[in-house]
């Protein structure tokens, strides 16, 4: 997975910090709220890496690019291909196969309602 959609990056316009929250929430789908949470809880129960993870990937990680995503319906694709790349090729794999099934029963369709095409057919098997 080379693609730069695949990896994570500091969510600066929807972060509030240095926007490492709302990366996470990003990168794997989950409510840029509960993450704070998250993290906020983690903090107080006493979890001392937590702050200085937070600001080592608000140091090395990347900004993310504004043009990553052309809609939402993509950014949700990344984000299962992220959480489940073997469940996302599979349902791209099921997605193709109804296509054709469809495609082929549309050509179906045609083929025997239109005599004309049907015999050039039959004449050139």
């Amino acid at each position: 997975m080379n693609s730069p959609r695949t990896r994570f990056y500091r969510d600066k316009v929807n972060g509030k910090i240095m926007g490492v929250c709302a990366g996470i929430a990003d990168y794997t789908g989950v409510d840029v709220l509960w993450v704070r949470l998250g993290a906020i809880a983690l903090v107080l129960m006493g979890v001392g890496l937590v702050v200085p993870a937070y600001f080592l990937a608000g140091f090395f990680a990347s900004t993310k690019p504004s043009h990553l995503y052309v809609d939402r319906g993509e950014q949700k694709f990344w984000q299962s291909v992220r959480q489940s790349p073997g469940r996302t090729a599979r349902e791209v794999r099921a997605n193709f196969r109804d296509i054709d099934r469809r495609l082929a029963e549309v050509e179906t369709f045609y083929v025997t309602s239109n005599p004309r095409l049907s015999a050039e057919i039959e004449r050139l098997r």
